[in-house]
């Protein structure tokens, strides 16, 4: 039995069978430095990497001390987006699966406090939130952390960025002083380090992987001129082919205009900055995540707290500035035991940014020469189209009654129905995109769950 196998710990029978049915076969690094000492109640400062497998961490730290039968708020995980919070709520259902009838609530901005509010009164053992919405609720005496025992924060580096880290501090000590305090990090600013004496009682600090294997992600850099940026990305999406391809620029207006030119050069891309609401950056992140689009052009503050599994590439279009941010960005591809492939274009103007990367990594980047267009190619398209559903889960709709709609009276095989996801307001259903606007009228027309939905496509 080797020491990271999760039989290794004190966790129960029913964990373990349910880690072994959702495919953790062994401990990543970062689990298995961390898990022993937060399962002895420990405070602790852990710096990994995006895609380490800290949530599973943290969650099982939770989970194998709370108490199902006691009422009140036993954990809190803090996150810097909703985005996040959602990723992380769907993780730690999956790992409570073993323990019974456990609620966790997610509480953020961008979506209506009053349902929130109504959710809260019925009670949660779990609430993962972002620091504005979850200061809104404890204003307005909804929100009582007065029986938390554990405190998550996760992402804490991006929270420092954001401007909120001042809240984190706040909402932390409206907790009972005697809890367990967990702080991630993929790096650890001095703001971060200021504020872990008075968050944190005698943490245990680990760093795993804080630069990234080149045999998990392969860098490429290429030198381009700053007129020929936008083309050189087109040009290497074509070259690579990659299923889906998460593209950094540096300002809203860059993405904007690098998501319009591969839309026009025939890409299926869209953008994703701070500019859009709410409703139209889950629309775009639905569309990604259930391959109605395969390039996704993001800002770094709009690429926070995504966890896109199984992201082949990720592409610097303007290097980041900091070293830091530069290993976030790669790490969105090569998570967990997947490799990817990470490009970034350089103008001779940006030399020294490459430099310091070089500095950070502590080894010599790879420079390649663009490679010649192919005669004839053309832009791989996103295989599918999202169907917009105007009814979720208020509306009492679930994957079943959509997908036994769409294959029965809309005449759809199971195979032209892709990746479906409901949300409170609205759902998102993958359509093949040959067949999508052809069965568009029929499908609109027919009876979900007894009732006509409205619907579009996006």
């Amino acid at each position: 039995m080797t020491t990271s196998a999760f039989s290794t710990l004190p966790l129960s029978t029913a964990q373990l069978d349910n880690l072994a049915q959702l495919g953790y076969s062994a401990m990543t690094p970062i689990q298995e430095q961390s898990l022993p000492l937060i399962l002895a109640g420990r405070d602790l400062i852990a710096q990994a990497k995006t895609g380490s497998g800290k949530t599973a961490a943290f969650g099982l730290g939770i989970l194998h001390r709370l108490n199902p039968e006691r009422r009140g708020v036993q954990a809190l995980v803090i996150c810097p987006t909703r985005e996040l919070s959602e990723q992380v709520a769907v993780e730690l259902r999956r790992l409570a699966r073993a323990a019974g009838n456990i609620k966790i609530l997610t509480l953020t901005g961008g979506a209506p406090a009053k349902p929130q509010i109504e959710s809260l009164a019925h009670g949660a053992h779990i609430v993962v939130g972002t620091p504005g919405r979850l200061l809104d609720l404890m204003d307005r005496e909804v929100l009582d952390l007065g029986t938390v025992h554990t405190l998550v924060l996760d992402e804490a580096d991006r929270m420092v960025d954001m401007g909120f880290f001042a809240d984190v501090v706040d909402i932390a000590n409206a907790c009972p002083v005697e809890r367990q305090t967990l702080l991630f990090s993929a790096t650890y600013p001095d703001t971060i380090s200021r504020d872990a004496d008075r968050l944190l009682h005698q943490p245990e600090m680990i760093q795993v992987d804080t630069v990234h294997d080149d045999d998990q992600i392969r860098q490429h850099f290429y030198e381009v001129e700053e007129a020929r940026r936008f083309q050189a990305a087109a040009l290497l999406l074509q070259h690579f082919q990659p299923e889906s391809a998460l593209l950094f620029c540096n300002t809203k207006a860059a993405c904007a205009e690098l998501a319009a030119y591969l839309t026009h050069e025939g890409f299926s891309a869209l953008a994703l900055h701070g500019d859009k609401e709410q409703r139209d950056r889950d629309d775009v992140l639905a569309q990604f995540t259930n391959h109605s689009c395969n390039v996704l052009v993001a800002t770094d503050v709009a690429a926070r707290g995504l966890d896109i599994p199984l992201l082949p590439m990720v592409m610097n279009v303007e290097l980041a500035r900091e070293a830091s941010v530069h290993t976030h960005r790669i790490g969105r591809t090569g998570r967990m035991q997947e490799k990817g492939v990470a490009l970034s274009l350089c103008s001779p103007e940006e030399r020294h940014v490459a430099a310091r990367i070089e500095k950070h990594q502590n080894e010599a980047l790879d420079w390649q020469a663009l490679p010649r267009p192919k005669a004839g190619s053309r832009p791989t398209r996103a295989p599918m189209i999202t169907l917009l559903v105007l009814g979720g889960k208020k509306a009492k709709l679930r994957p079943g009654d959509l997908l036994g709609a769409l294959t029965g009276d809309g005449g759809l095989t199971r195979e032209q129905v892709g990746k479906i996801h409901i949300t409170d307001q609205v759902s998102f259903v993958a359509l093949d995109r040959d067949i999508a606007r052809r069965v568009f009228p029929r499908l609109s027309n027919i009876l979900i769950k007894g009732k006509k939905q409205r619907m579009k496509l996006l």
